[in-house]
């Protein structure tokens, strides 16, 4: 009898399958083809379920789907499911948000009135496949493959809205972005078949483990001349490159605000389970690879810690609730960065659980403001929606709780253990992470803040607009998946409380980290602590580290949360970020980056492959051309001869003998 993991291939088919349905009969089907998708995510999320259950039980399971081709000098390419711990949680989370997004769907896209409704649900479809087939690759190159497709359907459903200006410009600049730094993870994927012979994940032949492996003298493996350890981190690098882009993180950031231009709903899905996880989950996939490489970890941290810091001041300046969320969400993604590069393998897969659910919450709820407001997405006409909207307003604060790291709230528990893995390998390690750790630390007060300016802006206060004395109502397809979210956005953090592990010594607490620890030989989390190469140190003792880092933490949240109370929770609250001056310009602006990048492209980049053209058209080009104008000129004065007349043909001889004979005399006579 097959065991439930045989079936989880069906997990990403259910929803490829829905996309076929929308894209072939979804314009005669009810509701545009929503209720095939609704039926496929949910059919997925029963398999996923039952799959964490199945791997609860200690299960594991890996095999080959497919092999589409082999024997290229030893090097096969196949398609294959792993099925671990890790792959089982993210199962989980993107099937259960992808369900809750079409659920919500029906209530925003369908009740506007809004007209591709086929196309709209087919994107949804395939975009949540492809973040499953992600998820379930067991090697870098399939992995890869879901990688661009994801990228794909980001920017169809960015681009929805295809008959307003700025859409399709914002899924061309998404694609494009998020292209470059693909660029790099191809490049990537070409050096691991390169230096291993193989992609896979998983296994005593997987690239991870034959990297450990020749670090430590027990395997050969091809580095092009370099030292294995200098070469594995240029490697891990070259793949970071796609990660940075697809994360959102510096300077591959600048993607991810425009994106606020397709439906909310696709927002959800793209910044809390798919597109924008993905570059995290890869990280954290061939976590056993980066773990070798102090050094790349040590650049992973510091980017990370760096875009926290920088997408979070960004985000108090903010007028658009989508775009306040849009910035967290980039500041968020550099915390899981900050993790991974910290040595906190756990502490950033928790982050990314943690941040799915409040991050999807607030904005299905950000959604179900803009319907009451009628599509007005500005904060400033906003107000006073608290008592017109209870369960969007309760729910949607357990979400800002969450993303401010208030206690008990799920976001505390994750943010801090990430703060606290960053600090403790900082003091010991490379000084890198204890800047990093630095810049985290005084992002979670600008979190604090916009966090609670955006409530404070929506929801409290007097109405400032008669749209929001007298909002639109909203349905039950709205409502259902904010309370869903609301509830794990509370009580989530219970499945790995650290701080409270280390504070009281209290064992058996720490559910995620024995639940990681049940993967594959090579996969576990202790394993992956024990490759980290640098000590650990604490001020103190452990628990006094602990002590510390939580209490900066907690005190730096509920400064910005008690600064936002403080100027924005009045009945009619003051434009204060103006009186920033030109730091409220530059921080509207987004310190100039997309100006950068149009300068750095039209007045570097065109000018270069300005320059390399006209080498090319009038060196490279202009020295073949001139040896074949040669070669054309010789052959059209040769050609003359062949005129098909046989008189010219006897002269020729005639007088190509007479000149042998002559020369033949005149040779003779020298030799004489």
């Amino acid at each position: 009898m097959a065991g439930i993991l045989d079936f989880a291939p069906a997990i990403v088919l259910l929803p490829f399958v829905s996309f076929l349905v929308a894209l072939a009969v979804g314009d005669r089907l009810p509701e545009g083809g929503a209720y095939a998708g609704i039926a496929a995510t949910a059919g997925s999320l029963v398999l996923s379920i039952a799959t964490v259950l199945t791997v609860a039980g200690g299960q594991t399971y890996q095999a080959t789907v497919y092999t589409w081709a082999e024997g290229l000098e030893a090097v096969d390419l196949t398609f294959g499911v792993l099925i671990d711990p890790l792959s089982a949680m993210m199962l989980l989370i993107v099937t259960l948000i992808a369900f809750l997004v079409h659920v919500f769907s029906l209530g925003y896209m369908n009740d506007e009135g809004e007209t591709g409704l086929p196309r709209y649900y087919a994107g949804l479809g395939l975009f949540t496949a492809s973040m499953l087939g992600f998820v379930v690759a067991d090697n870098l190159l399939m992995a890869f493959m879901f990688f661009e497709l994801v990228g794909l359907c980001s920017y169809l459903l960015i681009g929805f809205h295809f008959r307003e200006p700025g859409p399709p410009s914002a899924a061309k600049k998404a694609f494009l972005v998020t292209r470059f730094g693909d660029y790099f993870f191809l490049v990537g994927v070409v050096a691991v078949f390169a230096t291993f012979g193989t992609a896979a994940f998983a296994g005593s032949e997987s690239f991870p483990a034959l990297a450990e492996a020749a670090l430590n003298g027990e395997a050969s493996v091809t580095t092009f001349g370099f030292a294995p350890q200098t070469w594995f981190t240029i490697v891990g690098l070259l793949v970071l490159g796609g990660v940075i882009g697809k994360s959102a993180q510096f300077p591959l950031h600048t993607w991810l605000p425009d994106a606020m231009e397709g439906p909310t709903p696709v927002s959800a899905l793209i910044h809390a389970a798919t597109m924008v996880a993905a570059g995290v989950y890869l990280v954290a996939r061939m976590y056993g690879f980066y773990a070798i490489s102090p050094t790349a970890l040590a650049i992973i941290a510091f980017i990370g810690g760096f875009t926290a810091l920088f997408a979070a001041t960004m985000g108090v300046v903010k007028r658009e609730i989508k775009q306040v969320l849009a910035y967290s969400t980039i500041s968020q993604y550099g915390y899981m960065m900050l993790g991974l590069g910290g040595g906190g393998y756990v502490a950033a897969t928790f982050h990314l659980m943690t941040h799915a659910f409040f991050k999807a919450l607030l904005f299905l709820g950000a959604g179900s403001v803009i319907i009451a407001m009628h599509h007005n997405e500005n904060m400033w006409d906003m107000g006073g929606l608290k008592d017109k909207m209870p369960v969007t307003y309760y729910t949607f604060l357990a979400g800002s709780l969450a993303l401010a790291g208030i206690f008990p709230f799920a976001g505390f528990w994750s943010k801090d253990e990430v703060l606290y893995e960053t600090l403790i390998h900082g003091l010991g390690g490379s000084p890198l992470l204890f800047g990093a750790y630095a810049m985290g630390l005084l992002a979670v007060f600008f979190t604090g803040f916009y966090t609670f300016r955006m409530v404070f802006l929506t929801f409290h206060g007097n109405p400032r607009t008669q749209t929001a004395e007298d909002p639109h109502g909203v349905r039950w397809n709205v409502k259902g998946p904010l309370v869903v979210l609301g509830v794990l956005a509370t009580v989530a953090g219970a499945v790995n409380m650290v701080p409270i592990e280390k504070l009281l010594g209290i064992g058996g607490i720490d559910f995620l980290h024995q639940w990681l620890d049940g993967s594959f030989e090579g996969l576990t989390a202790h394993h992956y602590a024990d490759l980290i190469p640098y000590s650990s140190s604490y001020i103190g003792s452990e628990a006094t580290t602990v002590a510390v880092g939580a209490a900066l933490s907690l005190g730096l949240a509920l400064a910005g949360s008690g600064l936002a109370y403080l100027l924005y929770n009045v009945p009619e609250p003051v434009r204060h970020t103006d009186e920033l001056g030109r730091i409220k310009t530059v921080l509207y602006n987004n310190y100039y980056q997309d100006e950068y990048q149009v300068w750095l492209a039209n007045g570097v980049t065109r000018p270069v492959a300005s320059a390399a053209n006209k080498f090319d058209g009038g060196i490279v080009d202009g020295v073949v051309n001139g040896v074949s104008s040669v070669s054309l000129f010789t052959g059209g004065r040769v050609r003359r001869i062949q005129t098909g007349v046989v008189s010219n043909y006897a002269a020729l001889l005639t007088l190509g003998l007479t000149a042998l004979l002559l020369a033949f005399g005149v040779l003779g006579g020298w030799f004489v």
